[in-house]
């Protein structure tokens, strides 16, 4: 394989999702970097997120629960491997159990367990951009297509997570 075909296989499975919000770029990465920050906007539209910990450094850790109006819980984990600070934050993000170990998720059993997670703020004047790279980790071909035929769901779903974000923000 070459380095083009290469690129290009990791590009189809690069999902990738921009949003430019109206706040300085240290105040964005800072609603990133604190639990009592993110519990307020980060997830899915209508669900609560509670912090069981976060420890904002290469190495750390963000394991939360994420529940339902109906008490339903289902448990993340954000595993940070890099943090340029105001640049950048990488790391994997999973579907966890309640004690932080690995799991699928619950609505699609082929889901790649674990996927990567390039976060990039971008400052202009008082605006930050937000640019959000996604890709499978260690996939097996089938969770590499499961993860492509997500893209329509992973906007959507980011979107109203942008949304609860820039209102926060709009707050902050």
């Amino acid at each position: 394989m070459s380095d083009n075909q290469a690129a290009a296989g990791a590009a189809a499975n690069e999902f990738v999702v921009a949003r430019t919000f109206d706040a300085p770029r240290e105040l964005v990465l800072r609603v990133w970097a604190e639990a009592k920050h993110l519990e307020r906007w980060w997830g899915p539209k209508g669900l609560s997120v509670s912090a069981a910990q976060l420890d904002f450094r290469p190495g750390g850790r963000f394991h939360y629960v994420m529940r339902t109006p109906d008490g339903h819980e289902n448990w993340g984990l954000f595993r940070f491997l890099d943090i340029a600070e105001p640049e950048r934050i990488v790391f994997v993000n999973s579907f966890s159990d309640a004690e932080g170990g690995v799991v699928r998720p619950p609505f699609e059993e082929d889901w790649p367990l674990e996927i990567l997670h390039s976060v990039t703020f971008a400052e202009a004047g008082a605006r930050t951009t937000i640019l959000l790279k996604s890709s499978p980790l260690n996939a097996t071909p089938e969770e590499e297509w499961v993860f492509r035929s997500g893209f329509a769901s992973m906007e959507e779903g980011y979107g109203g997570t942008f949304d609860q974000l820039e209102a926060y923000l709009a707050e902050a």
